[in-house]
């Protein structure tokens, strides 16, 4: 399960280095193999191999009327490696798809990853704050 925020800056070449506390777990459980498509949400998700095959027999199984979400989840994915030192490769489509120039913020989401621009998730973070809580958490104890 990943969890945990990490601020991250895309080099150059639009590589991201993956933190190190991950490296190890997507080298071993993934064979380093990662996939990156779009999130509803306006950022980037990141998913080890396995939990993306599992994600995708999902998505494939959506029906019709979810044809739209399907061509946005699925025909925007792209397979990508950790090179030798940990970084992967963000396209340059999927970059301009979620605003992210340099700056990001990569999230641990349990079995994936969310990839941030971070003005922008600051921005949406800043907001949520500030209105109410979902009706889920009315009984949740902290």
């Amino acid at each position: 399960m990943f969890q945990g925020a990490s601020s991250l800056s895309l080099d150059a070449k639009g590589r991201l280095s993956v933190p190190t506390r991950h490296r190890d777990v997507l080298s071993a459980t993934a064979a380093a193999q990662l996939t990156i498509t779009k999130h509803p949400h306006g950022c980037l998700m990141v998913f080890p191999r396995p939990e993306w095959e599992k994600f995708r027999e999902r998505i494939n199984t959506l029906p019709m009327s979810a044809q739209w979400w399907k061509r946005i989840f699925l025909g925007n994915a792209m397979d990508v490696e950790m090179d030798a030192t940990g970084r992967v490769l963000v396209s340059p489509e999927l970059r301009s798809a979620a605003g992210i120039s340099r700056d990001t913020v990569l999230l641990g989401m349990g079995s994936y990853f969310e990839l941030w621009d971070k003005t922008s998730y600051d921005a949406q973070e800043a907001k949520a704050m500030q209105g109410d809580m979902p009706d889920v958490f009315k009984d949740f104890s902290f």
